[in-house]
Order: C-alpha cells, then sequence, then structure tokens
C-alpha cells in the first residue's frame, strides 16, 4: 500500500510539472509585455508545486509563515491518528486471529480498520487543502484593500433625506 501511494504522489507530481509547463507564457522579442499591464508577483503553480512536494512549502514561499505550523499540525496529528488506529487494528486483529469464536474482537478489529481508512481519507483531503491554500494564497498574494489606495480613487458622499 505504501508504495503504491508514493507512486500516486511521484505522478501526481509530474502531471503538475507538465501542466505548470504548458502554460506559461513564452515571450519573443516581438510580444513585449506592456508595463501597464498588471504581473503576478507570485506563481500560483509554483507555490502548488512546492506544497505537493513538502506541505508548507507553499505557505513559505507565499510569505505566509504562519501558516506553515497549521499545515504540519494538522497533518500530523492526523498521521498520529491512523497510526494510533493502524496498531489497535493489528492487535484485535492478532486476537481474533487466536480466538476465532470471540466477536467482540471482530467488532474492534472492524472498528478500527473503518477509523484507520477514515483517517487517511482525512490525510488526503488536508493535503489537497494546503495545495488549494498554496494556490489561492499565490493569486491574492498582490492584491491590496489599503485605505489609502481606496481614498485616492474613490469618494463617497452620502445624501440623507428625511
Amino acid at each position: 500500500m505504501g508504495k503504491n501511494i508514493i507512486k500516486i504522489l511521484f505522478t501526481f507530481i509530474i502531471i503538475l510539472l507538465f501542466v505548470s509547463n504548458s502554460t506559461a507564457q513564452n515571450f519573443s522579442p516581438d510580444n513585449q509585455l506592456d508595463s501597464t499591464k498588471f504581473q503576478m508577483t507570485k506563481s500560483p503553480w509554483g507555490a502548488v508545486l512546492r506544497s505537493a512536494i513538502l506541505p508548507g512549502f507553499g505557505q513559505f514561499y507565499n510569505e505566509s509563515y504562519w501558516k506553515i505550523p497549521v499545515v504540519w499540525g494538522a497533518l500530523g496529528y492526523l498521521a498520529y491518528l491512523w497510526n494510533d488506529s493502524n496498531n489497535k487494528y493489528k492487535k484485535y486483529r492478532d486476537l481474533y486471529s487466536e480466538d476465532v469464536n470471540n466477536q467482540t474482537y471482530l467488532i474492534y478489529r472492524e472498528f478500527y480498520k473503518d477509523q484507520r481508512d477514515l483517517n487517511a481519507v482525512f490525510i488526503g483531503l488536508a493535503y489537497f487543502l494546503n495545495l488549494v491554500d498554496a494556490f489561492v494564497d499565490a493569486h491574492l498574494f498582490d492584491f491590496n484593500v489599503s485605505e489609502e489606495m481606496n481614498s485616492n480613487k474613490l469618494s463617497l458622499s452620502f445624501k440623507v433625506r428625511f
């Protein structure tokens, strides 16, 4: 099972590399950038690739340093739960194989097997959310909501009518 996960992760990373390379713009001397157009500071797919290789690295790239412990903490806690459920599953599996007549061992074995599988799903979701967060954060890196910028471009007047 571990080898399959590694193969899937490796395939996912290779696909990301091809997608990020195929969507990159090629600039030639004939195709000059207009200086008035907006240019992103951070690459969203670069952030996703970094987070795919090492969870939290995309957040580091996006300078969202406070998110790194959140990502590592969530994945670490879920990995701990998975390991704990797996150990208990193995314990009750062995106990049930020694005493087949004891249905309590069977119930516990199936419970911890289900918990282990559910925790694996949660690990996958947390990993995916890490990638989505890195992508969105890179897109919004240059987004500015300062009051100075808005007050110069926009003046609002309110009229009160009675």
